[in-house]
């Protein structure tokens, strides 16, 4: 390896080398610091400069003294089946004990040719009412969460991780990053994890806000490459958890400005949306691969604001969004899913008979129905108040309540089966006559039990 004395500057996590020479993009670097070791990686090259990444950070870096040797090979991670239940930081590294590697792996992953991609169909139960029935995920989907500061995506998140399966017992695996993460919601993951019982299908990587932010760019790639080991080597169906990505966008805002680009929307980089989609599309399935790969990105949304960069940016990449709403957090709402904002753009080819129930979609467009008529009603109420409602207008409100408290609200241990939710779903449509019950066909009311026997009364 050739060693170079040639620093010409340190900004943040980055150093600037000069008069280099055979290297290449993405490179991994060894920088020796006072006799200490640390890691980086090329991440710009013009001409004879190159940009480098230290992952360790730069502090105590002297210009004169620190050496650097480039390794000719770019960032791996040893992969093995040896990491199902264990946990690892976000660099990849084992948090316990030691681990016999099968194979290394280029974290940034191959590209998923389109014309292999097969279309993402088969239904993912996440025992979530709100979910299952109103917003199915499907295997290969991407489905972020958009939320807020102070709401409960960690929660929610973690409660998915513990109770997400497949109809069919194929093979299946959680793989949970938390990017910026406190000790604190550490501590909560494991404990939910681990009492719950599903530390045994779960691989965490955990880099907590005290690692240098360099590390959280790195800790997505890590975390999907494991993913693409085990479902297109192993046959795994794999559903990915990544939380937060807005602290991922941080990171990679806070490089931008230390490289001095240009800064674009809200001062974040030009590229970010291109970033996010080399991170999103790695998820899908893959024809003649048993295995699939699902992604949930988790992304709060500063002030709440759905036009910031990132979620705006990630809205266009994924295929839908589950949204938390602040106002029925407020109404102990829990978890508060804003349905009428929620959008589940694959769920109309992964519910229905063969799949799911042939109820399924009925039950939920129906569902969707009232709510807009809900949401009408709740104008009109702001207007003339419940004094001028009619009979069946109290009926829809009674309805909403049920539905919000009854069906979309849950305990966070409470594991819905799909059957079990459209049962409390026919259960409350039973409130309405079933004349507005238009979504749904006469015969699937009669298949499923649907009786006004008031209305004939």
């Amino acid at each position: 390896m050739i060693e170079y004395q040639t620093l010409t500057q340190v900004t943040g996590p980055l150093i600037f080398l000069d008069g280099i020479k055979g290297v290449g993009y993405g490179e991994i670097v060894e920088i020796e610091v006072n006799g200490e070791r640390r890691n980086g990686q090329i991440l710009e090259l013009n001409k004879d400069r190159a940009v480098i990444q230290v992952f360790e950070g730069t502090r105590g870096m002297d210009i004169k003294r620190t050496k650097v040797r480039f390794t000719g090979k770019t960032m791996t991670l040893g992969v093995s089946r040896d990491m199902i239940g264990s946990s690892f930081s976000g660099m990849g590294k084992p948090l316990e004990g030691r681990m016999v590697i099968e194979k290394e792996m280029d974290i940034h992953g191959m590209p998923i040719n389109p014309v292999s991609r097969e279309y993402p169909k088969e239904f993912i139960e996440t025992g979530i009412s709100g979910i299952d029935v109103m917003n199915s995920l499907v295997r290969g989907q991407k489905l972020p969460l958009f939320s807020g500061v102070g709401l409960p995506h960690t929660e929610l998140a973690t409660q998915i991780a513990k109770q997400a399966r497949l109809p069919g017992g194929e093979d299946f695996l959680v793989i949970f990053a938390g990017i910026g993460v406190s000790y604190d919601d550490i501590r909560y993951f494991k404990r939910e994890f681990e009492k719950a019982g599903a530390l045994e299908r779960i691989i965490l990587f955990l880099n907590k806000t005290t690692d240098p932010t360099i590390e959280r760019l790195a800790t997505p790639k890590i975390a999907l490459t494991t993913a693409e080991y085990f479902a297109w080597e192993l046959g795994y169906h794999v559903l990915v958890i990544l939380t937060d990505m807005t602290s991922y966008c941080n990171a990679l805002r806070e490089v931008s400005s230390a490289k001095e680009e240009i800064p674009s929307r809200r001062g974040y980089p030009s590229y970010l949306y291109t970033d996010l989609a080399s991170i999103y599309e790695r998820s899908g399935k893959v024809k003649g691969k048993k295995g699939s790969i699902t992604m949930m990105p988790v992304l709060t949304m500063p002030e709440d604001d759905i036009t910031h960069p990132i979620p705006d940016l990630t809205g266009y990449i994924t295929e839908g969004q589950i949204m938390l709403s602040r106002d029925m957090f407020r109404k102990g709402i829990d978890p508060p899913i804003d349905l009428l904002s929620s959008l589940s753009r694959l769920m109309a080819h992964g519910v229905g008979k063969g799949m799911t129930r042939d109820d399924h979609k009925p039950v939920s467009n129906q569902c969707y129905s009232i709510m807009a008529d809900v949401e009408r009603l709740r104008a009109l109420i702001s207007v003339i108040g419940e004094e001028g409602l009619s009979e069946i207008d109290k009926k829809y409100l009674q309805w909403a309540s049920g539905f919000e408290k009854g069906f979309i609200s849950q305990k966070r241990d409470e594991r819905r089966s799909l059957e079990e939710s459209l049962e409390k779903a026919w259960e409350l449509l039973s409130i309405l006559p079933e004349d507005r019950l238009k979504r749904i066909d006469k015969e699937t009311k009669k298949r499923y039990g649907f009786f006004n026997d008031k209305e004939k009364s």
